[in-house]
């Protein structure tokens, strides 16, 4: 349930063992369909974005007695909400950053000024991955601050912001499969979110991933378990939460441990893709366990040991104003690369049945080999094939 990038990754891997259907999907995701998602009937139904399980999709397929993976509206709270959910990972006593909630711009600018001097500033709502900033700039933060409060930048979504401490290392990625006790990981990523090489420019959606990366071996899934998971999990039990779904443990890896940077309570876009590529145990099975709140019977999770690497073409003017109804060309070359695989996210149809973009984050182009050097290979031949005015992308993803 869905229609990005991601859904398009959870369609291909879901259909290695599962007939899939993805509502309402997009034009280039093959069986997607326009029905509204609570007039189907399916054995599982898996939501892909935040929005819909905020406003609790999840709760009224349930009470229609349909198996779902992902949360419930009180669960999606820890993403709808960065203050919340910062409040409950220092209940749980997991490792984050040091940092303050507020509503009014004195107290923020003054709790600005107690950091060390890399500033993160937060809207506490929903804004598709972009109301984050980062900086060394007091002055910058300091504006960011106003801005967001005022509702300038984010609207409702920021007038709330979290203020946080800076932290510093490698970043990573792990997904967990929850049913409400017990979790499974699925194996590290990496994603990109600056919008320029180097990591320049603002935060975006995210501009590629890759996995697996060398910071971040598998034995980090059980760190994240013990340390960060299932202590989230058991005080979203004790506040009377049953979180079945994907718990998505955003990390840096800092010289004193793994530190929780974010929760999305949802599979990552584009590093699920990665990962989701990867996977050769039967992910129908285990997120249909997952649902039913008995991942013990669920199959063992089984990879391959290819890399994936997934760099995103978007558009002219992304993330602040893309242009849309541009023609794409060259996806069929592009497909036809070896190892390499397309998949659609901002895309519909023009009047003449030709692909058009049709937001920020048009194409995940996805490379995949032996090694990340040809992984990495296939995934700029690919994306080499393939063209419209303004489209733009990284040229620096799992670069050595």
């Amino acid at each position: 349930m869905g229609s990005g990038g991601r859904e398009h990754g959870l369609a291909i891997a879901l259909g290695c063992t599962a007939e899939v259907v993805v509502a309402p999907g997009n034009p280039g995701i093959p069986d997607s369909v326009a029905t509204d998602p609570e007039d189907l009937e399916a054995d599982l139904f898996v939501i892909g974005p935040e929005q819909p399980l905020v406003d609790g999709l999840a709760d009224r397929l349930r009470a229609a007695g349909r198996r779902v993976l992902g949360p419930g509206a009180d669960g999606a709270r820890v993403e709808g909400s960065k203050a919340y959910m910062k409040e409950l990972v220092g209940q749980a006593g997991v490792p984050t950053a040091r940092y303050g909630v507020f509503s009014e711009v004195d107290p923020a600018l003054a709790f600005l000024q107690t950091l060390p001097g890399l500033y993160v500033v937060k809207t506490d709502g929903l804004t598709a991955g972009k109301g984050v900033l980062v900086t060394e700039s007091f002055e910058e933060a300091a504006a960011d601050v106003r801005d967001k409060l005022s509702g300038l930048s984010f609207g409702a979504a920021g007038r709330t912001v979290v203020i946080e401490e800076g932290l510093t290392g490698p970043e990573a990625s792990v997904f967990a499969i929850c049913d409400g006790t017990r979790a499974v990981t699925l194996p590290p990523a990496q994603d990109f979110k600056r919008l320029g090489d180097g990591d320049a420019g603002p935060n975006t959606g995210g501009m590629g991933a890759w996995s697996p990366v060398p910071v971040a071996g598998v034995e980090l899934g059980d760190e994240v378990v013990a340390r960060f998971v299932e202590p989230t999990l058991a005080a979203l039990r004790a506040r009377g939460v049953d979180y079945r779904g994907v718990l998505y443990a955003g990390l840096m890896l800092t010289p004193d441990g793994p530190k929780l940077i974010e929760y999305n309570v949802r599979f990552g876009d584009p590093d699920s893709q990665v990962v989701l590529l990867r996977v050769t145990s039967d992910l129908a099975e285990l997120l249909a366990a997952a649902a039913d709140g008995d991942l013990g019977r669920a199959p063992p999770v089984t990879t391959t040991d290819d890399v994936v690497v997934a760099v995103v073409a978007a558009s002219d003017g992304y993330p602040v104003a893309p242009r849309t109804g541009d023609r794409i060309e060259g996806l069929e070359a592009a497909r036809a690369i070896d190892g390499a695989e397309v998949l659609c996210a901002g895309v519909a149809l023009d009047d003449e049945g030709h692909l058009i973009t049709d937001g920020g984050r048009v194409l995940n182009v996805v490379g995949r080999g032996p090694d990340s050097a040809t992984a990495r290979r296939r995934a700029y031949e690919a994306m080499a094939c393939i063209s419209w005015p303004g489209l733009h992308h990284r040229a620096d993803i799992a670069a050595p």
